[in-house]
């Protein structure tokens, strides 16, 4: 995502991951088209997460192949974890089968360094159009700062996310109770246990449960609020700390006594079908999802969702992750300059008021730029607008933990190692959650594997 290459290849074996000539000219969303009819056509390949943000993007690529028509767009949608591990694999070989990825904060911070990805600054200094209709100092710097390098930049957000707490304000008025503007999870898990009804399908909150590392947000945004850290000031893993092991026992004990069943099949896109068919009376996740709980087309709870920041316990550092999803271009690409055209228009502002004007403002792509959010329409469309944009802002990656800690990063761990010794916690967790092993037992496995992994990375010097 110290001996950068071999770490993610080793996890990658061990879990499967002409530019035109012709003059351009300005098109409806500020960015470039061809003038002229190119000599030929150009198809840029794009792997992408199939979360429903990006089948949007797959579903309105017509409206940016209509404008630059020497340019075609194929999208391959794949699960998290899949798509990690793929274009990891493609990248790191350079084998060009993709020109673009989505991408997030932790492949920023280790591919740019190995120069897996192109970075953008230099190609918008080409592009003059633009860079000046694309207005770059629009996007909110957190989430720009997240996906850029030492003043560069290697990826354009298509929408910015933290995380809080969904629930319903039906169910919750029907029994009489009431949602904290900050909540414990002391509150949640008393909460979550009036409301679960499984005899009546309902369940009392629904929280991820697959073994998935690119799945692991939520459990990680609990084990740094309970006051746990992955590693001391000498790289040495704390994961069989007594407060890993407290904030561990405290999410799989809220799973069982009022989670969903088979949680290890659980990620955001489960957890967003429990909670939009109304099986769910709480949910915790990306407050990206605030607009597909309101999409009338696939939602059966439009009008009943309330929103609460993300719950705290013995500190408000790392109780909340500042994430984004963005579209990088990789440095083995041959087609740089319709990869370009393409992702400055997939994350415009104009992309943005595309979508409002096909799918409504409360499914715009949220979380990216300063001017959704001093949009009056999308406010009045979006309720959630308020808590997201404070919880996005106040998110700190440099402060993950209680405690002074040598690395970074909330959703994720910005090492180079994080995937091999998350894929090994995830396991271990999953096995917590079905029975199969003790906390104890998880935690200890887990303990072992990183300090290995640590110390053959050159981290642990003892």
């Amino acid at each position: 995502m110290k001996k950068v290459t071999l770490a993610i290849l080793s996890v990658v074996t061990a879990t499967s991951v002409t530019a035109c000539e012709s003059k351009p000219q300005a098109s409806e969303s500020g960015n470039q088209s061809s003038s002229s009819t190119p000599a030929k056509t150009v198809t840029i390949n794009i792997a992408t997460v199939n979360n429903p943000d990006m089948k949007v993007m797959e579903e309105l690529k017509g409206e940016f192949e209509s404008t630059h028509p020497g340019i075609k767009v194929n999208f391959t949608a794949m699960p998290d974890d899949d798509l990690r591990k793929k274009v990891t694999l493609n990248v790191s070989t350079k084998s060009g089968e993709y020109d673009i990825a989505t991408i997030g904060p932790y492949e920023v911070s280790t591919w740019a360094k190995n120069d897996w990805l192109e970075p953008l600054n230099p190609l918008f200094e080409a592009n003059a159009d633009i860079q000046k209709s694309y207005d770059v100092n629009d996007i909110i710097k957190p989430i720009n700062g997240a996906l850029s390098l030492k003043d560069k930049m290697y990826a354009l957000p298509f929408y910015g996310e933290s995380n809080m707490i969904f629930y319903r304000k039906d169910l919750f008025e029907q029994k009489g109770l009431t949602m904290p503007e900050q909540p414990t999870w002391d509150d949640i898990y008393k909460l979550a246990k009036q409301l679960n009804d499984p005899a009546n399908g309902m369940y009392g909150i629904a929280l991820n449960g697959t073994p998935q590392y690119g799945q692991l947000a939520p459990l990680l945004t609990v084990i740094n609020t309970f006051g746990a850290k992955w590693f001391d000031m000498d790289w040495n893993p704390q994961i069989n700390s007594p407060e890993f092991k407290k904030a561990v026992s405290f999410y799989v004990n809220l799973l069982k006594e009022a989670g969903e069943p088979g949680a290890t099949n659980v990620g955001f896109n489960e957890g967003l079908g429990l909670i939009s068919q109304g099986k769910a009376a709480m949910w915790y996740h990306a407050t990206v999802a605030a607009g597909m709980l309101n999409d009338p087309n696939t939602s059966k709870v439009v009008g009943k969702i309330g929103y609460a920041k993300a719950p705290v316990e013995v500190t408000p550092n790392g109780s909340h992750w500042l994430y984004t999803w963005g579209l990088g271009i990789l440095s083995s690409s041959t087609h740089k300059k319709e990869a370009f055209e393409f992702i400055t228009w997939a994350t415009s502002k104009d992309y943005i008021k595309l979508v409002a004007n096909k799918k409504g403002w409360a499914l715009a792509p949220s979380g990216t730029r300063y001017s959704t959010y001093e949009n009056q329409d999308y406010l009045k469309a979006a309720p959630w607008s308020k808590i997201t944009k404070e919880l996005i802002d106040s998110a700190d990656i440099n402060k993950p933990a209680k405690d002074q800690v040598p690395y970074t990063g909330l959703a994720q761990i910005h090492l180079p190692e994080y995937a091999a010794f998350a894929s090994e916690f995830g396991q271990n967790f999953a096995a917590v959650v079905t029975g199969a092993l003790s906390v104890d037992e998880a935690l200890q496995k887990s303990q072992e594997k990183t300090t290995e992994i640590m110390k053959k990375a050159g981290y642990i010097k003892k």
